[in-house]
């Protein structure tokens, strides 16, 4: 269920770049933008749910994984265009979808996760439903950031049109806290700056790569391995919340404390521990004030202990347990969150990130040592959480 070829596909969400048609200071790529629309939907609908609302967080969850996979497939028509197709020519609209599904259908090998894919695309969206008005908010709201950050090398003549159409988009999520606060910069304005950060760090910084990533689109790419293999792990419903969000913030703290690559990490036996305890102060001073406290505990525990299988014990604190211990958990409240599956999906992640470039013809010991090193962990016949993880890696030859 989380076979090469799927997850190579997903891979191709760092490839496509956006807003090519403008001047850009920095590289803006579509996984990037997926995480950070990810990272508002989840901020806005926690603010949404501390009013009273109902968010459907699965919808949340595969939507951002539905919407990546049909950007892949459609990199090479803008949205401007999509939406003119399905203004104009609504037919012709539903066949691009179908053709669009058809495309996964030899890659997918999930039957269930397949369907929900083809019902996300060709199912008309309810536009009056909370969850979707804040996914939505989320994509256009990132997309107005993007443009924020490419606006002082572009002359203003070239960005009247789309100014005008987010301006519009956006008035129709006004009612959304989170939306008034993003748009009077207030503090979730602050914390989304901060994330933001994670997509200016190239990770594997010492050495050439392509396609370069970065520490926000590497966050999400780990989160989607995580609900692959979440589901192949036969979690339920509240593993696969409490999982992929974790997937999705384990890099958090890199915010303000920057990547440290994990040879400098580990060159000493005690300085893993030291540079943990040091993030641990810094996330305390500069990014928790900054926390909206709709999520702010939740978002603390997804990224303490990020690696290991935990819950929240009695006295309110995460400690570790077994998978037995997770599989019994059916107890929202206490966050049953496989970490170790994390961990799994994020050395899968680096491990493609090497692999891909070291195949494209770009490499370096760092990069040769890199996929080395991951493989090791993973002997034949190693499970993480009852997944054989070492299989995946098998797929991949010398």
């Amino acid at each position: 269920m989380f076979d090469k070829a799927f997850v190579l596909k997903i891979f191709e969400g760092f490839s496509i770049e956006r807003w090519n048609d403008l001047v850009r200071p920095l590289e803006l790529i579509e996984m990037d933008k997926t995480a950070e629309k990810t990272v508002l939907a989840y901020m806005l609908g926690k603010m949404e749910e501390a009013r009273g609302g109902t968010i459907d967080w699965n919808a949340v969850i595969y939507g951002s994984l539905f919407d990546l996979l049909r950007k892949i497939a459609l990199c090479d028509i803008k949205a401007p265009v999509q939406r003119m197709i399905h203004d104009e020519y609504p037919e012709e609209f539903d066949r691009l979808n179908r053709w669009v599904v058809e495309q996964y259908r030899p890659i997918i090998s999930d039957p269930r996760l397949f369907d929900g894919f083809s019902s996300y695309v060709l199912s008309a969206p309810d536009k009056g439903d909370l969850t979707w008005r804040v996914v939505r908010a989320a994509h256009k709201y990132s997309t107005r950031r993007e443009l924020d950050m490419i606006r002082p090398v572009n002359e203003s003549a070239r960005l009247v049109g789309i100014d005008e159409g987010l301006d519009r988009d956006m008035e129709s999520f006004l009612d959304l806290r989170g939306v008034q606060l993003l748009i009077a910069k207030r503090l979730a304005f602050d914390f989304i700056m901060e994330v933001e950060k994670l997509r200016f760090q190239t990770r594997w910084n010492q050495t050439p790569r392509v396609p370069r990533t970065s520490v926000l689109g590497h966050s999400y790419f780990v989160a989607a391995l995580t609900l692959l293999m979440s589901r192949a792990a036969g979690c339920g419903e509240i593993r696969v919340y409490d999982n992929f969000f974790s997937a999705l913030f384990h890099d958090l703290p890199e915010a303000v404390t920057r990547d440290i690559i994990s040879p400098v990490k580990q060159a000493t036996h005690e300085l893993p521990g030291i540079v943990k305890r040091i993030e641990d102060r810094i996330v305390e001073r500069e990014l928790i004030p900054l926390m909206d406290p709709s999520f702010r505990d939740e978002l603390m525990y997804f990224t303490n202990m990020e690696f290991e299988n935990r819950i929240i014990g009695e006295d309110g604190m995460p400690r570790s347990v077994s998978v037995e211990d997770l599989a019994g958990c059916a107890d929202a409240g206490k966050k049953p969150t496989d970490g170790k599956i994390v961990r799994a999906a994020d050395h899968i992640a680096a491990f493609i990130e090497a692999d891909a470039s070291i195949r494209y013809g770009i490499t370096s010991k760092h990069l040769r040592d890199g996929r080395k090193n991951i493989l090791a962990l993973y002997p034949r016949g190693k499970t993480v959480n009852g997944l054989d993880v070492a299989a995946f890696f098998a797929e991949f030859p010398e």
